[in-house]
C-alpha cells in the first residue's frame, strides 16, 4: 500500500479544489449564457403589437410592414420607406407618410434638414424672414422689418421680427420740449373748440343721416350681377387696408384673407379686387348698401360717397 506523506496530501487537496472550481464556473457561465441568448431571440427591440391572436414585433423607424408574423413574433416582414416618404416611430403600418415640402409658393421657406426614411423634412425661414406662428412648425414666413436712422434694437430671427430703437433717445431735453410744447398748444385749441364742434355735429347729424338713408335706398334694387362690372373701380377706391377691415368686420376667415395676399404677391390692387369679389358674393344682393353703410359707420364718408357715385350709375340706368 502507498504511503502518503505531507507533500502528496497537499497536492491531492489542490487538485480537488481546482476540479470543484471548474465545475462551479461551468454552472455559473454556461447555462445562463444559453438562457440569455434564447431570451434575446424571443424579444422585440422596438415593441410589439397584436394581430389575430399573435404578438408580433413592430417594424423600426424608417420601415413599413409588408406582412404580419405567422409562427413567431419576429417573423413579420418589414421593408424600407420609399423615396419621399418616412416613418419616424416604430409601427405596423403598411405605408409610410409623405415628406413635408418646403417649396410652397410665397411661403418663404427653405430646407433645413432633408427628409430621411426615419425623419420628416425640417423647414426654416429664408434669410431676412421670420415666422410669427409661435409653433415649431411654420407654414408662412414674413419679411423682416427694416429700421431707418433709429437703428436696430433687437435683430430679426427666425422666430421674431426686427425691433427698432425709439426715434427719441433719452437725455435730449431740448428735443423733447420742442415736441411736447406744440402738442400741448394743439390740445388747448382743441378744448376751446370742442363745444363748437359738438354743436355743429348735433345740428348736422340729422341731415347726414337722412342723406345717407337716401343713398342706400337708391341702391336697394341692385343685384350681384349689377355690381360685378364696377368691382375694379370700387376696389381701387377702397384700397387693401379698408377692404381688409371690412372683411374682418363681416367675419371672413383670416385664412381666406391671407390667401388673397399669397395669390397676388406684391400686387395689392389685385388682392383687394379678389377679396372684394369674395365679400360681394357672400353678401348677395345687399352688398352695395351694406358696403356704403359700413364705410359711413367707420368714418370713411368720403369713400362711401365715391362708392355711391359708382353704383348710382346702374340705378340711373
Amino acid at each position: 500500500m502507498m504511503a502518503f506523506d505531507s507533500k502528496n496530501i497537499l497536492a491531492w487537496f489542490i487538485a480537488c479544489d481546482l476540479l470543484c472550481s471548474c465545475v462551479l464556473q461551468a454552472k455559473k457561465t454556461r447555462f445562463p449564457v444559453k438562457a440569455l441568448l434564447r431570451h434575446r431571440r424571443q424579444s422585440c427591440a422596438d415593441g410589439t403589437y397584436e394581430h389575430e391572436g399573435m404578438t408580433c414585433c413592430l417594424c423600426g423607424a424608417g420601415l413599413k410592414l409588408e406582412s404580419h408574423c405567422l409562427r413567431s413574433r419576429d417573423d413579420r416582414q418589414c421593408s424600407p420607406c420609399e423615396h419621399g416618404k418616412y416613418s419616424s416611430q416604430p409601427n405596423f403600418q403598411p405605408q409610410c407618410d409623405p415628406c413635408t415640402s418646403c417649396e410652397h409658393p410665397n411661403a418663404n421657406l427653405e430646407v433645413e434638414e432633408p427628409c430621411t426614411p426615419a425623419r420628416d423634412t425640417k423647414c426654416r425661414c429664408k434669410k431676412n424672414h421670420f415666422c410669427s406662428s409661435g409653433t415649431e412648425t411654420c407654414r408662412i414666413c414674413y419679411p423682416c422689418r427694416e429700421c431707418g436712422d433709429e437703428g436696430v434694437k433687437v435683430p430679426c430671427t427666425a422666430k421674431n421680427n426686427t425691433v427698432c430703437n425709439d426715434k427719441i433717445e433719452g437725455g435730449n431735453t431740448g428735443t423733447i420740449i420742442a415736441i411736447i410744447v406744440p402738442i400741448l398748444l394743439i390740445a388747448l385749441l382743441a378744448l376751446i373748440g370742442v363745444w363748437y364742434w359738438r354743436k355743429r355735429k348735433s345740428q348736422g347729424k340729422t341731415l347726414v343721416h337722412q342723406q345717407n338713408n337716401v343713398d342706400i335706398q337708391e341702391l336697394q334694387p341692385l343685384k350681384v350681377s349689377d355690381i360685378q362690372p364696377h368691382l375694379p373701380d370700387i376696389a381701387e377706391e377702397l384700397g387693401w387696408k379698408d377692404m381688409k377691415d371690412i372683411a374682418i368686420r363681416c367675419g371672413i376667415p383670416p385664412a381666406t384673407i391671407e390667401s388673397c395676399v399669397l395669390n397676388h404677391p406684391g400686387d395689392a390692387r389685385e388682392a383687394t379686387f379678389e377679396l372684394l369679389r369674395i365679400w360681394v358674393e357672400r353678401e348677395g344682393s345687399g352688398a352695395g348698401p351694406k358696403l356704403i353703410q359700413i364705410l359711413q359707420n367707420s368714418n370713411r364718408k368720403h369713400k362711401a360717397e365715391m362708392v355711391t357715385d359708382i353704383l348710382r350709375i346702374d340705378c340711373a340706368a
